[in-house]
């Protein structure tokens, strides 16, 4: 799980009519076989001393190869394919005319048809490109390149608020509302590195044979991808060579997502008048206005270095050279809303070349995930009422306060922390509060014109309209009712000047909860994952935050020490797991990149083992198929984290990704818990069993 946005998965299941206080509801009655916690996906040839994650996944790898339009295949995988079905039928039905269809029905469902009619998209070419094109080419001079910079932010979907690599989907830059750090119940203008169409700053930077490889492969593309707009050649050959220069050196002045990792480096309030100052080429004042910025005075710059570098680089390159940059992310970006051509050499380069995978998805599923970002609280509703309700929110609620009643007796009970550091630390638990399933009000799409057959002037207008609604909130109060996920993500997520924990609909489903299954197995799934966001609040990031928000150090001087000493553990324990073996040689995480949800994931299930025993207390132990309850907890903590994957990918996540592998996620944690250990009896020597164990929480 994160704190920010992630990749978009999602849940479904075939429902069963119910009644609830009068009303009919679809509700999932299980998911299908082989879909849940199964002991057949065991492999019992493999000890789970010796390697846990191919004990309790084995079996589920080998009986689940990836799919040609995937790269990666999980349990995560396994739900978006369900959940995409299920809002697929949504979807379908409203795509059909009728009178009687609601507002919002009428918003999806033509956004839908329009992008499921591929003959029409495919017929227009790159006419409905045309416009935005010739904008950029009557651009005469400097000031006007700030124009069309400040135009095309508020027409591209775009990064928020968060760490990552600072917001590369936009050109340049990246300009967005986030709460103040230091008074979280505000929002603040923010100013941040960005303008990559690689991945992340390392592929440009790093000399070794993949990546060299790889910065090749993107000229080729965009040249490509170019000459397919209609440029010669030869002039396509230069100009994707001039956008590489360009992307160069806007990489060479980006922070690493390491550093970016600490909000302290990221932590720079200052004047407008500053940020003006600091970069004088790139006339702020006129930036602010072009693209419809509410007046401010003050603003964060998450890298001031970064400017300079946007400074200099607006004085030397040629404008001719920033008028190819505008065009090829224009056209990358707006791909795969084009017709066929562009749509296939898009997918060559992200999906198959970067990631592995070996054929496009389906029509209908990229549809699906379009509407998703676009509309995903108007098609919310329709999924919510099929898969979760009232009673949904009840039941993760009572889950929520036994797992936060663990971290509350594991905060009492650490032997390393001062009782001045615990009394702030039970006072920033006491303070969080928890999003469950939906928003308690749903967003208002009202003014966001969809028209039918207009599949990329829909999406075009779709991030306008999310463009304009995040910037009206610069100056305003912090909306903590607001979501950041749209209800179907399979995902979860903390947020620390929020400091609430946030459950979408999607995750609370099979196999992370089972209302079907013991409890043991939904603490090692649900639990886990409870533990795991509430553990963030607490990690190396998110214990720089106090109770309100605030970037705020709350700890003693000695305590902090002892914090690091112990995250230091973790990060050095992970750096030692080898994510790709190729030859070109071994490349491990980095630990430090991904040591908050490692943490996270130590300290939840440790709160979900804890949380397990409260709830089983006074009661009799029972073992199903054969596993104890804290044994089945440790099976269902794996099994959520099975997958397969590509050797491209897996690659990918390992330089970008925050998340370890799921063999890590699995081994990493559990080689570092006695309560494991104590329940498959493993011994001292055994490589479950680390000498000098990990613990933070």
């Amino acid at each position: 799980m994160t704190r920010a946005k992630m990749f978009l998965l999602f849940f479904a299941s075939i429902a069963l009519a119910q009644t609830d206080g009068g009303v009919a509801k679809s509700v999932p009655p299980g998911p299908a076989p082989g879909v849940g916690f199964s002991i057949n996906s065991l492999d019992r040839s493999a000890d789970p001393c010796v390697d846990f994650y191919q004990f309790a996944c084995g079996g589920w790898m080998k009986q689940n190869p990836i799919p040609p339009d995937q790269s990666r295949w999980g349990r995560f995988g396994e739900l978006a394919e369900r959940n995409r079905e299920i809002l697929h039928q949504i979807l379908e039905k409203a795509a059909s005319p009728n009178p009687k269809r609601s507002p919002l029905e009428q918003k999806y469902g033509d956004y839908y048809a329009s992008c499921m009619d591929e003959k029409t998209v495919d017929a227009k070419g790159i006419a409905p490109l045309k416009p935005e094109m010739e904008r950029i080419a009557k651009i005469k001079d400097k000031s006007q390149l700030i124009d069309a910079i400040a135009h095309l932010h508020g027409i591209s979907h775009g990064g928020g608020f968060g760490g990552g690599g600072g917001g590369s989907g936009r050109p340049l830059f990246a300009f967005f509302a986030m709460p103040d750090m230091h008074d979280a119940r505000q929002m603040i203008a923010n100013a941040d590195q960005g303008g990559l169409g690689l991945p992340d700053r390392d592929y440009y930077l790093k000399d070794d044979p993949k990546s060299v490889e790889t910065r090749i492969q993107y000229v080729e593309h965009m040249q490509k991808m170019l000459e397919l707009l209609g440029d010669r050649p030869r002039a396509a050959a230069g100009e994707a060579k001039a956008v590489l220069r360009i992307e160069t050196e806007l990489a060479k002045a980006s922070m690493d997502r390491v550093m970016r990792r600490d909000p302290r480096n990221r932590d720079h309030r200052m004047k407008k008048q500053q940020l003006a100052s600091l970069a004088p080429n790139f006339q702020l004042g006129r930036y602010l206005k072009g693209v419809g910025a509410p007046p401010f005075e003050e603003l964060n710059v998450g890298n001031p270095e970064f400017f300079k570098q946007v400074n200099a680089s607006l004085k030397s390159v040629p404008l001719a050279d920033w008028k190819t940059y505008l065009r090829w992310h224009l056209l990358r970006t707006t791909a795969p809303a084009l017709s066929a051509p562009f749509v296939k050499e898009s997918f060559r380069f992200s999906g198959q070349i970067l990631t592995g995978q070996k054929e496009l998805q389906a029509r209908w599923k990229r549809c699906v995930v379009f509407t998703d970002r676009d509309l995903g609280e108007a098609l919310g509703q329709p999924y919510v009422d099929a898969t979760f309700g009232v009673e949904g929110k009840q039941r993760t609620l009572k889950m929520v306060q036994n797992v936060e009643n663990a971290m509350e007796k594991d905060i009492r009970e650490l032997p390393w922390m001062t009782e001045a550091t615990k009394g702030r630390a039970l006072e920033k638990l006491h303070a969080i509060s928890n999003k469950i399933g939906f928003p308690d009000k749903w967003r208002d799409y009202s003014a966001l014109e969809i028209v039918l057959g207009d599949f990329l002037g829909n999406s075009l207008r779709g991030a306008a309209f999310e463009q304009k609604r995040l910037l009206s909130k610069i100056g305003k109060p912090v909306d903590r009712n607001e979501w950041r996920m749209t209800p179907p993500t399979v995902n979860a997520y903390y947020s620390p000047p929020e400091n609430d924990i946030n459950f979408p609909a999607g995750i609370l489903q099979p196999p992370f909860y089972d209302n079907r299954l013991d409890d043991a197995v939904n603490y090692g799934g649900i639990g886990a994952v409870i533990g795991h966001e509430l553990t963030h609040g607490f990690d190396d990031q998110g214990r720089k935050y106090d109770a309100q928000g605030n970037l705020n150090d709350w700890w003693t001087e000695a305590d902090g020490k002892e914090f690091e000493k112990r995250a230091s553990c973790i990060a050095d324990e992970y750096s030692q797991f080898v994510a790709v073996k190729d030859a070109s040689g071994d490349l491990k995480l980095n630990g430090r990149l991904t040591l908050g949800e490692n943490t996270a994931d130590n300290g939840g299930l440790r709160l979900a083992h804890m949380a397990l025993e409260g709830a089983l207390s006074g009661q009799p132990t029972k073992s199903i198929d054969g596993f104890t309850p804290p044994q089945r907890l440790f099976l269902g903590f794996a099994q959520i984290w099975c997958e397969n994957s590509t050797e491209q990918s897996a690659r990918l996540r390992a330089l970008t990704d925050q998340h370890s592998p799921g063999r890590y996620r699995t081994n990493g944690v559990v080689q570092n818990m006695p309560e494991f250990q104590k329940a498959f009896n493993c011994q001292p020597g055994q490589p479950m069993v680390r000498k000098e164990p990990c613990r933070v929480w």
